[in-house]
Parts: C-alpha cells; sequence; structure tokens
C-alpha cells in the first residue's frame, strides 16, 4: 500500500491568514523582531500540531485500515454500459469519511466518480459506478484511490487500495443473442432476415414425416407408406458439414470512421458483428467456420482454422476481439495465395473489405484465383459519411460541390464495384449497419441453393 501527503485546505487557509497577519503587522509599523519572533513560535507550533496529527492519524489507519474489493464481470461489451461495484470494508473500531475514485482505464467512459462515503466502524460499504467500452481489446483498472483527512484537519492522504486487474472487451452480443431470440420465435423479419429453412427443402435427408397437402409428391418414401398404410414423406434439410472461411481487412481502407463514438461503433467494429452474427447462423446450422485476417503489418496476420461445435463462438471472438486495422495497404492476391495454401476444401469465402475504385486492379485476379476452387462472397463496406454528405441541404455554393462530388465518387465506386464481381448476386456492397443481414440472407441463399 502507497500513501501521498496533501496539505489539507483548512490547513492551507490557516497557513495563508498567518501570513497576510504578519504582513500587515510589518505594514502598520510594529518592528520586525517581534512580528519575526511571533511568526516563528506560531509556525512552530503549527508544525508540532502537524506532526501530532499526522502521527495519531496514521497510528488510528493501522489500527483500523480499510480494505477493498472490486467487482468485474467477465467480459465487457463494446458500446455496451455496465455497472461495476466497490466494496469498503472497514474491519476496526473507527468510522472514516472518505472519498473514492477507482483507476478506470482511458478506453472506458465512466460516470459516478468519485463518490464521497462515511465507513462506520466494523462494517461494509458498497459503491457503483457504470463504465462504457469505446474500443475492443483489453482493459486495466489500476488500485482504487482513497482520500481522506486526518483526524486533525491539517493533512489529506491519497493511499491506493487493491490490486489492479484486467478485463477483455469483446464486440458487442447483443446482435447474437437478438437473433437467437428472433429464430427462437421465427420472428427473423423482425432484423430483415428473409430466410427460414421450410420443410422439405434441402439436399440433406432429415426425417420421414406424414404427408401434407403441398409437398412434392416425389418426396413420399413408397416403402413407409406402405408398411404404414398411409402416405409418408421423405423431409430435407439444408447441407451440414459445409465450411465458412471468413477473409478480414484489416488494412488502411478499413479504418474508415475509426474512433468514432456513435453506439454501433466504427466500421471495423460492425464488420466483426456482421462476422460474428453470422458464424452463429453458419454453427447453428451444422457447419465449420474460420478466418483469417490480411492487410496487418508483417507478423501480425490472424488465422483461426475451421471448426464446429458450441465453443467455437467464443474461441473465435477471443481470437479475433483485439484486432485493429492498421495503416497498412492490402494485398488481395497474397491473402488469396495464403488462404488457398491453408484451405483446400471447398468453402464459403466470405471477403470484408472496404472496395475503392482503385483497387479494380488488385481484386479482380484475387477473386478469379479464389473462384476456381472456392465459393467467394464479396462483402464492401459503404461509408455512411458519402451518403451523409450527398443528402445535406444545399444552401451554400461550397455545398452544392460537396454533394455532386460525394455522387460522382459513390457512382465511379459502384460502376467498379459490378465490374469486378461481374453478375455475381452473392456480393454485397453495403453501408456497415446493414452489413450482418445482408450476409445471413447471402448465407442462407447460398445454402437453399446447393451452391457449396
Amino acid at each position: 500500500m502507497s500513501w501521498t501527503l496533501i496539505p489539507s485546505r483548512y490547513a492551507v487557509l490557516a497557513l495563508t491568514a498567518f501570513a497576510v497577519a504578519s504582513a500587515c503587522a510589518l505594514l502598520v509599523g510594529l518592528p520586525l523582531a517581534p512580528v519575526g519572533l511571533a511568526a516563528g513560535v506560531v509556525l512552530s507550533v503549527c508544525v508540532a500540531w502537524a506532526g501530532l496529527d499526522l502521527w495519531r492519524s496514521e497510528r488510528a489507519w493501522r489500527q483500523s485500515p480499510l480494505r477493498i474489493d472490486r467487482t468485474l464481470p467477465h467480459a465487457l461489451a463494446l458500446g455496451v454500459q455496465r455497472v461495476l461495484s466497490l466494496t469498503l470494508i472497514n474491519e476496526g473500531h473507527r468510522a472514516w469519511q472518505v472519498a473514492v475514485f477507482d483507476e478506470v482505464d482511458p478506453k472506458l467512459e465512466f460516470q459516478g466518480l468519485p463518490q464521497f462515503v462515511s465507513v462506520p466502524a466494523g462494517s461494509r460499504v458498497d459503491i457503483h459506478y457504470t463504465v462504457t467500452p469505446r474500443q475492443r481489446g483489453i482493459v486495466h483498472f489500476g488500485a482504487t484511490q482513497v482520500r481522506m483527512q486526518t483526524l486533525g484537519g491539517s493533512f489529506e492522504t491519497l493511499r491506493a487500495l487493491g490490486q489492479a486487474q484486467s478485463l477483455h472487451v469483446y464486440p458487442n452480443f447483443a446482435a447474437v443473442a437478438g437473433y437467437a431470440w428472433l429464430a427462437g420465435d421465427r420472428r427473423l423479419a423482425q432484423i430483415g432476415i428473409k430466410t427460414y429453412a421450410q420443410r422439405g427443402m434441402g439436399t440433406d435427408f432429415k426425417q420421414l414425416t406424414d404427408y401434407k397437402v403441398g409437398d412434392p409428391i416425389r418426396h413420399i418414401d413408397w416403402k413407409a407408406t406402405m408398411r404404414h398404410g398411409r402416405p409418408i414423406v421423405r423431409e430435407f434439410q439444408d447441407e451440414r458439414d459445409q465450411c465458412v472461411i471468413f477473409l478480414l481487412d484489416c488494412g488502411r481502407r478499413m479504418r474508415a470512421d475509426e474512433g468514432t463514438l456513435s453506439a454501433d461503433g466504427s466500421h471495423f467494429d460492425q464488420a466483426l458483428n456482421a462476422l460474428m452474427l453470422m458464424s452463429y447462423v453458419a454453427l447453428k446450422d451444422g457447419d465449420e467456420v474460420g478466418a483469417m485476417t490480411f492487410g496487418t503489418a508483417p507478423g501480425q496476420q490472424r488465422h483461426f482454422a475451421p471448426r464446429k461445435g458450441s465453443s467455437t463462438l467464443n474461441a473465435l471472438m477471443a481470437r479475433l476481439h483485439d484486432i485493429e486495422p492498421d495503416a497498412t495497404h492490402s494485398d488481395y492476391l497474397l491473402a488469396a495465395q495464403d488462404l488457398l495454401r491453408v484451405q483446400h476444401k471447398r468453402a464459403l469465402v466470405v471477403l470484408l473489405t472496404n472496395f475503392r475504385d482503385e483497387d479494380s486492379a488488385e481484386l479482380q485476379p484475387a477473386l478469379k484465383l479464389l473462384r476456381a476452387r472456392h465459393l467467394v462472397l464479396v462483402a464492401s463496406l459503404r461509408e455512411r459519411v458519402l451518403r451523409e454528405v450527398a443528402e445535406q441541404a444545399i444552401d451554400q455554393p461550397d455545398q452544392a460541390i460537396e454533394v455532386a462530388g460525394a455522387h460522382w465518387f459513390e457512382q465511379a465506386r459502384r460502376d467498379a464495384f459490378r465490374r469486378v464481381v461481374g453478375n455475381d448476386a452473392l456480393s454485397v456492397d453495403v453501408e456497415p449497419g446493414q452489413l450482418a443481414v445482408a450476409l445471413v440472407n447471402r448465407y442462407h441463399a447460398v445454402k437453399r441453393s446447393g451452391l457449396l
């Protein structure tokens, strides 16, 4: 435990008043010697009193020290407010009046600190404050700072209690939780998901069931029908045991809108949210999910080998939750070559990037290489600032130029994107807030059509 000594407000006021009184005595003509002697005596008494006060207070603290326990969740979600608790424990026989401030990581916004509380003897006092993460990764909490006056009021002591702790900040899981609830109640249209597995669709056999009006005649199982004496049909489901690979761009293009304090986070944050939601859907349908990053600094590339199971989503997020886009160039062709070296089984490759028209020459050969073995879905983030500029009211000539420039840039980008992806109906070019729903809809379309 460490502590810092600070003169109290009362001590500073008292010394200021004493200095002013001494100066006034000299100004009115009193001799210097008596004034100096009186000042020395008073100052000596004050120093003695301050020393005695500090000794008594430190002795009282050692007899009745405060302890502190910080209660933290297992993890935090980006942009989601959480309540944290601090418990002040006084096992001694003396009450304390303290101001409490927790050392919160700069990546967290907080409310409710500092707090001024009274901790009676032999008691526990809980205080609460809220934090809101504004950046993914690891956040640190230092020691808790407790500030109190000495018994005589001559000083304030600042003590550091407790231990430093760390937490992981993950992408917001609200989208996955909402999807799970909607999927369970068959209300997917509420978030824009158009597709839902229908009876008899797909190519993998699921089960035998009674015939219902509208079932295809070709699905009737005649042996089972004769055995049961009533029409029995084969019910199919979408193919399982397929593979979905995310190729996540972490280069400078994905730094668009970086550092935003919006509730949805930056463009890259929303790309991770979309990746997480589609991963959940694919894993729920029995497919494997993997990921690979590109466009990072040398040695910072991350690879998550495809696998299935209920624990895969947590493992994938643990692998990617703290990654941030770098100010580096994204080499699409090199990323395609790296993926082909490690992924031999045919897969749905979801390329998450922020396409610009000048990227056409690099992206086109990469797509050609990937499509030779895999089914490729290009998902491009359309920067929302372009829409905001294009839709602004025109009140000044300069604004007209800005609006025209935004429309021209967006049109050039859209034309280039169509030239690169060709007639590929799977590819999407949407704003980040629409990406998650668009990806899930495309995934369902792939499963229904049996393209893999």
